[in-house]
């Protein structure tokens, strides 16, 4: 098994901070975002490679981490080449790219690399297996319907199977949102790329990706408990890092 870490944004919501710096990079507790992914990936069970897709602004940056990174022989940076928000290939073109770069062939864990969170990739390693050959996205209990807002909204029914999908709806019926976390078998792979060649789809957008999915094939949720957060802008940025330091 193979795991992506998307790491190609280009943050504008986070300038000043990610104009001349990659988010993934940024500190949470005197700790680059990307280390405490690290952490949960290098010890799941069957992993041999992690990927971190870079652009190539941020391209030595990133091979300046993994250069010094203590599990560096285990992780591959590769360069999508783009320069800037404008030409970014977006999360699923990302991934798409790692995938095709490093010749994948087998399961594939994909994962945001802005994200921080408490939960056990093993124990949602163990449900996706479980589930086959069914693609699995990660999903979060955000508390309020409020908050819900500024998610991909999930409904699921009593197995976890995704039955309806939302993004950013204005008034949300349910309060599980998708993380930027999937698991594809390696039999599912070909669904990115099927979804890069139609008409009318959007790269950037991982929730509109999950509706069109969830149409083709069953597509299942992992739901994780403790802390999580997509770290978006600063106010989520100083959330983390408030919440992380005060453990």
């Amino acid at each position: 098994m193979k795991a992506v870490i998307l790491a190609a944004g280009y943050a504008t919501r986070l300038y000043p901070l990610t104009r001349m710096y990659p988010k993934p990079l940024l500190k949470v507790r005197n700790r680059p975002i990307i280390d405490y992914l690290i952490d949960k990936l290098i010890c799941l069970k069957g992993l041999n490679e992690i990927v971190v897709v870079s652009n190539n602004k941020f391209f030595r940056r990133f091979e300046a981490w993994r250069k010094h990174h203590p599990h560096r022989r285990h992780i591959t940076v590769v360069n999508d080449l783009t320069e800037s928000n404008a030409d970014r290939l977006g999360a699923i073109g990302d991934a798409d790219f790692a995938i095709s770069k490093r010749r994948i062939r087998t399961d594939v864990l994909v994962i945001g690399g802005d994200n921080i969170f408490d939960g056990d990739l093993s124990a949602f390693l163990d449900f996706a297996r479980e589930k086959g050959k069914s693609p699995v996205i990660g999903a979060y209990d955000i508390g309020r319907l409020k908050d819900a807002r500024h998610y991909g909204v999930l409904k699921i029914d009593r197995r976890n199977r995704i039955v309806d999908f939302q993004e950013k709806p204005l008034k949300p019926t349910s309060k599980l949102v998708a993380m930027c976390l999937y698991y594809f078998p390696a039999q599912k792979l070909r669904l990115i790329k099927e979804y890069m060649r139609a008409k009318d789809t959007r790269r950037d957008a991982t929730g509109l990706y999950i509706d069109w999915l969830r149409k083709r094939v069953a597509v299942y949720s992992f739901v994780f408990g403790g802390r999580w957060y997509d770290i978006g802008d600063h106010a989520f940025y100083r959330k983390a890092q408030s919440s992380f330091i005060n453990q």
